[in-house]
């Protein structure tokens, strides 16, 4: 069996690396006698070419939410750089098992938020890393968008801690301007680091704007996200003898 090489974008933030093994762990869990080994595009080692020469056999299997431009371009040349051809799997995103991790994080964060009748009444700013692609900006709408209509949320906004706008308390004064009763924010980000703490920072209002009512945290190594890496490692295993998922 091919071995499943994840490969992360990195951090100098060591919480990242430390999010990162912790999800490893849950893949191994769940699939015990998988080989699974990790490798970073930047900040963190082992880097790709470190890696991928002593992979007999592998599936790439690329820690991006959506196909922005590092699934596009980064992930691809980083590979062909090491000299390696391995099949690349699709990114996580869009997936009904993301929605599912952010239940969990704003459930851990707000309890009641399991309630139909809570969510019926709560706003969620759903807060992305932001992107220069206008295709990767539309997947993360079209998140938001599915995620109100699959969980019943009274509404939801989308905000971006970096590129262009709106900003998360941009998003807060929509949702309050539509008058819902309740707010949360619920950061569509994998890993600790800089744009999640900014997040954290705008959702609290210690930024000088009134804050959020429940903040969660970022999706981490939730179980969900062990199984939807799974999921695409499947997928591309299955794929591989056509052409691989992602391309340069």
């Amino acid at each position: 069996m091919p071995a499943l090489l994840l490969i992360a974008h990195g951090s100098r933030d060591p919480r990242h690396a430390a999010t990162v093994a912790a999800l490893v762990d849950g893949v191994r869990a769940q699939r015990p006698g998988l080989e699974v080994a990790t490798a970073y595009l930047d900040h963190c080692a082992p880097r790709i070419p470190q890696v991928v020469g002593r992979l007999d056999d592998a599936v790439a299997v690329p820690l991006l939410l959506n196909r922005a431009y590092h699934a596009k371009h980064d992930v691809p040349a980083a590979l062909r750089a090491a000299g390696s051809r391995l099949p690349v799997a699709d990114v996580l995103g869009p997936s009904p098992l993301l929605l599912a991790a952010l239940d969990r994080r704003l459930a851990e964060a707000g309890p009641d938020l399991a309630s139909p009748a809570v969510r019926a009444r709560t706003g969620v700013v759903l807060a992305a890393a932001g992107s220069s692609d206008p295709a990767a900006d539309a997947a993360t709408r079209a998140v938001a968008a599915e995620w109100r209509r699959s969980r019943g949320w009274a509404a939801v906004e989308v905000a971006y801690a970096s590129a262009g706008g709106p900003r998360v308390p941009d998003a807060l004064t929509a949702l309050r301007a539509a008058g819902v009763a309740r707010t949360a924010v619920s950061p569509y980000l994998l890993a600790p680091g800089l744009l999640p703490d900014r997040i954290a920072e705008a959702s609290t209002g210690t930024s000088g704007a009134t804050g959020a009512d429940v903040v969660a945290g970022v999706l981490g190594p939730a179980p969900e996200l062990a199984t939807l890496l799974l999921e695409r490692y499947d997928a591309a295993r299955r794929a591989a003898p056509t052409a691989p998922a992602l391309t340069a």
